[in-house]
């Protein structure tokens, strides 16, 4: 059971990185912001990765309940909205970015960051499922595939090119993955 003080030393953590990068986040830093002595965040986390990373389970909201709008292309717009949010919506945007950026560099932090993908984007294997029962879906689809072209394209009209997509983008996306 974390320190009782956990949702103060998380929301550091996260304004930090949104204001800092990973780079700049530092336990001294949180331990600061959130009031706590750094021993406190030191016991619970032994590193600032693992820090992070239970920031970002138990902070960061990406809600990506599966959903069941009738159809696959809704399902996915639902998906691709969800994700949109996440990189779009100060200030958890900011954080996710520094977060998803520092990744690549820092092999602690990405096994963090697969966990709590992990854990948000494998529920969405129902939405492929029913879509095959539907016959939306060929049977040897693959789910993952879809799944990463939808997030992917998103990841990379957001942060490559650092755009902000219309409110109706997410739907655009779907027609284009599932012609009619």
């Amino acid at each position: 059971m974390p320190p009782r003080n956990a949702s103060a030393i998380f929301d550091a953590v996260l304004a930090l990185l949104a204001e800092r990068g990973y780079a700049g986040l530092t336990i001294e830093g949180a331990a600061a912001r959130s009031g706590v002595n750094k021993t406190t965040i030191y016991r619970w986390w032994p590193s600032k990765a693992a820090l992070v990373g239970a920031a970002l389970d138990r902070e960061m909201p990406l809600d990506l309940r599966v959903p069941d709008a009738g159809s696959l292309a809704a399902d996915l717009a639902a998906l691709a909205r969800a994700f949109l949010d996440l990189l779009t919506t100060p200030p958890a945007a900011d954080a996710a970015l520094a977060i998803l950026g520092a990744a690549a560099e820092h092999p602690e932090l990405a096994f963090h960051v697969r966990a709590f993908f992990a854990t948000r984007l494998g529920p969405e294997h129902p939405v492929f499922a029913r879509a095959v029962a539907r016959d939306e879906l060929p049977p040897a689809a693959d789910p993952l595939l879809l799944a990463d072209a939808v997030i992917g394209t998103i990841w990379s009209r957001v942060v490559f090119r650092g755009l902000r997509p219309d409110p109706d983008f997410p739907a655009q996306l779907t027609n284009l993955l599932l012609p009619a």
